[in-house]
């Protein structure tokens, strides 16, 4: 455990995870988090509970509950005999709110709410070293993560991009891709992205008020392959929502 902090990759590589779930292992023997165990995938559980295991205590925590993050919370949890902490719901028996802190091995993490890929995901703060462990908040790579799925996520994930601005950090850990070095200009690119695409859609929308799902994924998207366009149409509808959301005073 002589590296800090250090990840596991699951090797789920996808279009939507890149080069797969990274699990992070935060402290040291005399205590350890494991931050995302990842997917329920039997190499990836052996290999995390083996780096765990010399560990005094372990503490397992999620940023969310997608299965690419979570899955495989249960027989991590069951070998290494870890209570799981992070938003309520699912295998939590700890339920972690905006602000609560965990800590271990000297580390300590404080939770950040920051809805938008999903409504409860949380990231975690290591204020002493400047970091943030991001979950899918941001990745790795590119200018975009998902945000769709409810009411409202898209105002969510602008509001917590500014948020995660309020914060001193040198190094963002993402849960896909490598790390964010300069964290300042990762948070403007993935909302320049977000407010770039809200702009397509308002735009497509002034000419055809009336369009069709399918139609404003071809005035935004032009042809897209057949493996993306459900999640295309998903995040289409996410930015029509806020683009014709009421206006409260």
């Amino acid at each position: 455990m002589s590296e800090f902090p250090r990840f596991l990759n699951a090797g789920n590589r996808g279009a939507f995870t890149l080069d797969g779930t990274r699990t992070w292992l935060v402290g040291d023997e005399s205590g350890l988090l494991i931050v995302d165990p990842g997917p329920d995938v039997d190499d990836h559980v052996r290999a995390v509970v083996s780096a765990a295991t010399p560990a005094a205590t372990v503490r397992i925590l999620l940023t969310h509950h997608h299965p690419d993050h979570a899955g495989g919370a249960s027989a991590v949890a069951e070998a290494l005999k870890a209570p799981v902490a992070g938003p309520e719901g699912g295998v939590v028996d700890e339920p972690l709110d905006d602000g609560d802190e965990v800590s271990a091995g000297g580390v300590r993490l404080r939770a950040v709410h920051t809805p938008g890929h999903t409504p409860d995901h949380l990231c975690y703060h290591d204020e002493a070293r400047e970091a943030l462990f991001a979950g899918d908040h941001l990745l790795g790579e590119g200018d975009t993560t998902w945000v769709a799925g409810y009411p409202g996520c898209v105002a969510d994930y602008l509001a917590s991009l500014d948020r995660l601005r309020r914060l001193d950090l040198a190094v963002i850990h993402p849960a896909h891709g490598p790390d964010l070095q300069d964290p300042a200009a990762a948070l403007d690119r993935f909302e320049t992205h977000r407010r770039t695409r809200i702009e397509q859609v308002r735009d497509a929308l002034r000419r055809m008020p009336r369009a069709s799902p399918e139609e404003l994924l071809q005035a935004v998207y032009g042809e897209l392959p057949s493996s993306v366009r459900s999640a295309a149409l998903q995040s289409l509808g996410a930015l029509r929502e806020y683009v014709e959301r009421p206006v409260t005073s």
